[in-house]
C-alpha cells in the first residue's frame, strides 16, 4: 500500500498513514486532537483532493462551531456545506 503524505512532517516520519485508509485519533481532552485532525482534514482536500468526515462524539457546541468556520475561512467547506465542500462534519452526544 502507499503512504499518504500528510504534510505534518512528525506523522509522516514517525506514524505513517495508508493512503485510502481511515484515520482515528483518541486521546485526553486538551491534548490537540480536533487542531491535528484539522490539520489533516485542510491537508488532504488542498494536497490530494480528497474528502474526509469528521466524527466528532462528546465534543463541545463551541468547538464544533469553531471547526465549522475554521473549515470555510480555510475554503475547506462552503457555507451550507454543498457543491465544493471536501469534508462532512457529524457530531452527537457521547
Amino acid at each position: 500500500s502507499q503512504i499518504l503524505v500528510t504534510g505534518i512532517k512528525v506523522v509522516d516520519l514517525l506514524a505513517p498513514y495508508a493512503r485510502g485508509g481511515k484515520i482515528g485519533l483518541f486521546g485526553g481532552a486538551g491534548v490537540g486532537k480536533t487542531v491535528l485532525i484539522m490539520e489533516l482534514i485542510n491537508n488532504v482536500a488542498k494536497a490530494h483532493g480528497g474528502y474526509s468526515v469528521f466524527a466528532g462524539v462528546g465534543e463541545r457546541t463551541r468547538e464544533g462551531n469553531d471547526l465549522y468556520h475554521e473549515m470555510i475561512e480555510s475554503n475547506v467547506n462552503k457555507h451550507g456545506g454543498g457543491e465544493g465542500s471536501k469534508a462532512a462534519l457529524v457530531y452527537g452526544q457521547m
